[in-house]
């Protein structure tokens, strides 16, 4: 089963450091890895509709409206880190904060959730996860920029390979699932607001 022990331990492993039993104990691998992982994963998490870590929801909408714009508002799962796509494309919304604005009084989405357990990661991911503090923490661990810059090429190449194999599990052509491989001429009008 797979922790945020190991990947950390993955990470410096890259690095030729000393791997850690724990993120509390008291080492300065540890303590980089403690404080720089959330942060590390959750941006990674952003940059890519990752399948594993996917979420649908109907919202419900607030007792609160907007001041102007809008007419509803609705409350984002407290888990979602990037709005992927909301199921009818021709809603004009519109995320702010915590919040999305709509003029329509139903809302089903879906997201990108911030899932902590990485035995749901799919195992690229873990990988990339790893090669990403590697990058991010090289130079604190090794206070070499030569080793730094090759970490973060290896996590540029294990980013394009999770990313293609991630892309290519499944295809829908039917905007009515959530996401569509056809994108419609509205989604890009949206898009400016």
């Amino acid at each position: 089963m797979a922790s945020v022990v190991d990947i950390c331990n993955g990470a410096l492993n890259q690095l030729g450091a000393s791997t850690i039993l724990t993120l509390t104990e008291d080492s300065k691998n540890a303590r980089l890895c403690n404080a720089r992982y959330t942060q590390i994963r959750d941006s990674l998490f952003r940059s890519h509709l990752w399948n594993c870590l996917t979420k649908r929801v109907e919202l419900a909408k607030d007792t609160e409206t907007p001041s102007w714009g809008f007419s509803y508002q609705f409350t984002l799962p407290a888990d979602c880190l990037r709005v992927v796509t909301i199921l009818n494309y021709d809603y004009d919304y519109k995320v702010e904060g915590r919040k999305i604005l709509a003029n329509h009084g139903t809302l089903k989405i879906q997201y990108i959730a911030r899932i902590e357990d990485p035995n749901e990661y799919d195992e690229l991911l873990r990988e990339t996860i790893s090669a990403a503090l590697s990058a991010d923490i090289a130079y604190a661990v090794t206070s070499s920029n030569p080793v730094a810059s090759n970490m973060y090429k290896l996590f540029q190449d294990k980013l394009r390979e999770a990313r293609f194999v991630d892309a290519t599990e499944g295809q829908s052509t039917n905007p009515d699932n959530g996401q569509s491989d056809v994108i419609g001429s509205s989604s890009f009008i949206n898009s400016r607001y």
